[in-house]
């Protein structure tokens, strides 16, 4: 899961892919509503790879959080009640155990669970050994030999030909000179 082209823009709700840099900033898309877009260089930017949560004895990055995220909820997309303090917090808690009650703080998690839910929408959150596998399988598929005939329809194509007498070529007809 490759999060450093994802970007999160001060005052402007939800994500963003980068889509080009230019000279006076980031050209990016946005993945709520595909709208694009210039960054300027004054705005506050943060790629979702430099995120990270604080824990007890440090901080843990977000890819590593949202990979707990999509092990506990088997791919399918996070439902908690969004205005339960509590109820967040013990979702986080089912997750991440490790982290830092006191600094993490539920619009946090609220943030947090709202970027899984559209990075995962979106196709985002592929892990790059799920990537690798699909890579190798379509590859597999694209270079397998087509399977050769069964020895019976082998046998009832060679009878079928036996079969079948050739016909007569017709004479050629020629004129007769007088």
């Amino acid at each position: 899961m490759d999060l450093s082209q994802i970007l999160s823009i001060a005052g402007k709700p939800g994500l963003f892919k980068i889509l080009n840099q230019s000279r006076g900033g980031v050209v990016v898309t946005s993945l709520n509503d595909g709208k694009k877009m210039v960054v300027g260089q004054t705005q506050r930017v943060s790629t979702l790879s430099d995120i990270s949560i604080y824990t007890l004895e440090g901080d843990e990055p977000l890819a590593n959080i949202f990979e707990m995220m999509k092990k506990q909820s088997g791919g399918k997309e996070v439902e908690v009640d969004f205005k339960d303090n509590d109820a967040l917090r013990e979702y986080l808690f089912r997750i991440f155990p490790e982290h830092d009650e006191d600094r993490v703080y539920p619009s946090d998690i609220k943030k947090m669970i709202k970027w899984f839910n559209l990075l995962l929408e979106k196709g985002l959150l592929e892990s790059d050994d799920e990537e690798k596998e699909e890579n190798s399988k379509e590859e597999e598929k694209a270079e397998a030999p087509e399977e050769a005939p069964k020895a019976e329809e082998t046998e009832k194509v060679a009878e079928g030909k036996a079969e079948k007498k050739p016909k007569a070529k017709p004479a050629k007809k020629t004129k007769k000179s007088e």
